[in-house]
């Protein structure tokens, strides 16, 4: 096991759903009842929510001896085929965690430094583009748009955006496209490092930036740098950016509503701001290792992406549902979950993945669905509750 930068007690969850635990330290609950408490959460999830008609998850924590995964419902719209933890889903801005990850690499490797301009690593017209709607991009550093502080108007913010994918779902769209219309459809929020307000566009920039200092293609100089082949990430890939692996089940179809858009050309989250595919089982096993010490060289690494942002205010408009300054980190924010600390990201379908300190535990979900977020939510929840109680060896 890597080094785990939390330095915390973590309790010890001998559930035999692994070797190495021995029946005397094994709870009450034990891997039979376990089995059967994280199904009947996945279970009801789907039948608990009218507009949820799939959910998968998965829980990681090898160490601590707990591993698995479920599924329930159907993976396609017409119900005959049933849902499958080995299904992939795309993970939409779940992949920012990746993203952010990467270009924290690069700065381990000294390739890039986080207070580097933007303008140091982009494209003469992608600077032309950003001045020109008053972007100030020489002032604007990579740390700015890792942690959501850039003053960038976000292009899926904005209603319009949503209306032209529903109008041609087969559009490709491309990086440019989606900056100029960040530029056409809104203002700068303000200057680098005034205002916290989430930003796809950004991160689509830094997709570019991770290319130009890696002299790699995104796919693989993410690939490379995170460590897939050695984590064993056999179903994570870049839709439409490099071939799908073989032997993998085709993806879960997903929703926004009753619209299927399984069939949408993925070009219209591709570029960084989410773009990948994945398993539950695979997200779950990749933010685990982000935390305990198998992806970044130095642990100080991920205390610095964990960092808090300081200074930054809440844009004008923002409401209850947005993330308060200083929630929000670098490709990762934190929360609480059934009383416990937890870093987290979800995606736009309808998927979230977080890790525990305080458990050792990687939770993945999805439920397939971008009008479900409370379920979503509910689905990570809940499990955390079974793996405690089962921790403290309760069954209520």
């Amino acid at each position: 096991m890597g080094v785990n930068v939390f330095d915390l007690a973590m309790p010890v969850l001998c559930l035999v759903l692994m070797a190495g635990c021995s029946p005397e330290s094994t709870p009450d609950i034990g891997t039979a009842g376990l089995d059967r408490a994280l199904r009947l959460v996945v279970e009801d999830v789907v039948k608990e929510n009218d507009n949820v008609y799939a959910a998968a998850l998965a829980i990681n924590g090898p160490d601590a001896g707990i591993e698995w995964r479920g599924a329930a419902g159907a993976a396609d719209s017409g119900g005959r085929v049933e849902n499958s933890a080995d299904r992939p889903v795309r993970i939409a801005s779940n992949t920012k965690t990746y993203v952010a990850a990467a270009v924290l690499r690069l700065a381990e490797e000294g390739r890039l430094s986080l207070d580097d301009p933007i303008a140091s690593h982009l494209p003469d017209e992608t600077i032309a583009l950003l001045e020109g709607d008053g972007y100030r991009p020489g002032d604007m550093t990579i740390r700015h748009v890792l942690t959501h502080t850039s003053g960038l108007y976000d292009h899926s913010d904005s209603q319009k955006y949503g209306e032209a994918i529903l109008a041609d779902p087969q559009h490709e769209w491309t990086r440019s496209e989606q900056l100029e219309a960040a530029i056409e459809w809104g203002d700068p929020w303000g200057e680098p490092g005034e205002i916290y307000t989430y930003c796809d566009t950004g991160y689509v920039l830094l997709g570019g930036i991770i290319e130009q200092a890696s002299g790699l293609s995104l796919p693989v100089a993410v690939r490379s740098l995170l460590h897939f082949e050695a984590l064993d990430l056999k179903s994570t890939w870049w839709e439409a950016l490099e071939p799908a692996p073989e032997g993998v089940p085709d993806r879960a179809h997903q929703y926004i509503d009753e619209v299927d858009t399984t069939a949408f050309d993925p070009s219209f989250d591709l570029f960084g701001g989410g773009g990948l595919v994945a398993t539950v089982g695979d997200m779950a096993v990749f933010y685990r290792a982000l935390f305990t010490g198998r992806v970044f060289s130095d642990p100080s690494t991920l205390q610095l992406m964990l960092t808090t942002v300081d200074g930054a205010r809440a844009r004008p408009d923002a409401d209850d549902t947005a993330l308060a300054p200083g929630a929000y980190r670098m490709g990762i924010w934190v929360m609480e979950i059934e009383g416990v600390t937890a870093y987290a990201h979800s995606g736009f379908w309808g998927t979230a993945a977080a890790y525990v300190p305080e458990l050792d535990l990687a939770v993945a979900a999805t439920v397939n669905q971008n009008k479900a977020k409370e379920a979503m939510w509910e689905l990570v929840g809940r499990s955390i509750a079974v793996v405690k109680r089962t921790a403290s060896g309760t069954t209520t």
